[in-house]
């Protein structure tokens, strides 16, 4: 079997704001495996920042993966725990290469068309007018459940904001989500959590930094709106220290992005603890090319989740590669009527 990798340089449609600056570029690692003619191909993605792996080394380790690609695939993911886009890159191309398709990882009503995903839209940072002009046309395109990013603004023009939606929209007829990426400050988070739940929020991600556990634990025993945890999941690699968190924090929620916390496996792990602890979760993309979106909505599917997932990051790019995955109507579909093009 033989290996290599291509660095891929995403281009935004639009800056794109979060509460950690605007994202105009997303990078991509492409792992290609060869063997008896068959092909896999895996997509390691990292957000600059947030990922355990942004590090100097990340291409050394890529590297060494190539060079050790004939590894039992277990292996080779025991020696990826610091390295958790790589790890899932690593499970995609080996699911890849055994597939009679390429791009079919999971088969099942989802890759045969017949069923699709609910998720949210997802409404970007930026000046007031631009993110109700994103709320319009999430409506108008037919999503049920809508996030939010906060944390940017001023956060009474983002109140403000809120209160427009609901104006409009009751809570029965659309879900509203906000994500803080982490930028309240423990002190106030409380307080910033009543103003909010006014607007009759289903969930707030990450209020407060994560790694506060003790603080996280305070708040989620006294927010009246249920808490999902989103990058304090990020870096927890053992089995014991996912649980260790769990049992003290006991949030409402749990996000599991597999790119950030060790590809199906670590997010397997994960939804196991979850639901021993009857903790409600969802799954959501981190800015991959449809190539990683298709690997995270096949798995997602057979989960069986009821809830609206986050996997709609699909169009954001200029140059991402054609395929046949769509959102309709607020939801994610696999068209298998359209071909990929996937070309580096």
């Amino acid at each position: 079997m033989r290996a290599t990798y291509k660095k891929y340089i995403l281009n935004f449609k639009r800056p794109s704001g979060t509460s950690r600056g605007v994202l105009i570029t997303k990078e991509s690692w492409f792992l290609i495996l060869e063997n008896e003619g068959k092909t896999g191909i895996g997509e390691c993605g990292i957000l600059r920042s947030l990922s355990i792996d942004d590090r100097p080394d990340y291409e050394e380790k890529l590297n060494w993966v190539c060079e050790n690609i004939n590894l039992e695939p277990d292996l080779l993911c025991e020696e990826l725990m610091e390295f958790p886009s790589i790890q899932f890159g690593v499970e995609i191309a080996f699911k890849s290469l055994e597939a009679q398709d390429p791009f079919i990882l999971f088969p099942s009503d989802f890759t045969k068309g017949k069923a699709a995903i609910p998720i949210n839209g997802l409404v970007w940072m930026g000046e007031k007018s631009f993110m109700k002009s994103q709320i319009s046309d999430k409506i108008d395109a037919g999503f049920k459940c809508i996030k939010l990013k906060i944390g940017a603004l001023d956060f009474n023009s983002e109140l403000d904001l809120l209160k427009y939606i609901r104006t409009e929209f009751s809570s029965p007829e659309i879900e509203l989500r906000v994500d803080a990426n982490g930028a309240f400050a423990p002190a106030e988070a409380l307080e910033k959590l009543k103003q909010l739940s006014k607007y009759e929020i289903h969930s707030i991600e990450q209020p407060i930094k994560q790694g506060q556990f003790d603080a996280m634990a305070q708040l989620c025993s006294k927010t009246p709106i249920p808490i999902a945890l989103d990058e304090e999941l990020i870096g927890l690699t053992s089995v014991t220290k996912k649980q260790e968190m769990l049992q003290i924090i006991r949030p409402q929620f749990l996000i599991f992005k597999p790119s950030l916390i060790g590809g199906y496996r670590g997010t397997q792990q994960w939804l196991d603890l979850a639901e021993k602890l009857n903790i409600e979760w969802w799954v959501t993309s981190a800015l991959e090319s449809n190539v990683g979106l298709n690997a995270i909505s096949q798995w997602t599917f057979t989960k069986n989740s009821q809830m609206p997932q986050g996997l709609g990051t699909g169009g954001l790019y200029t140059n991402n590669f054609e395929s046949p995955l769509q959102v309709e109507k607020g939801k994610i579909k696999y068209n298998p009527e359209i071909s990929w093009n996937f070309t580096l």
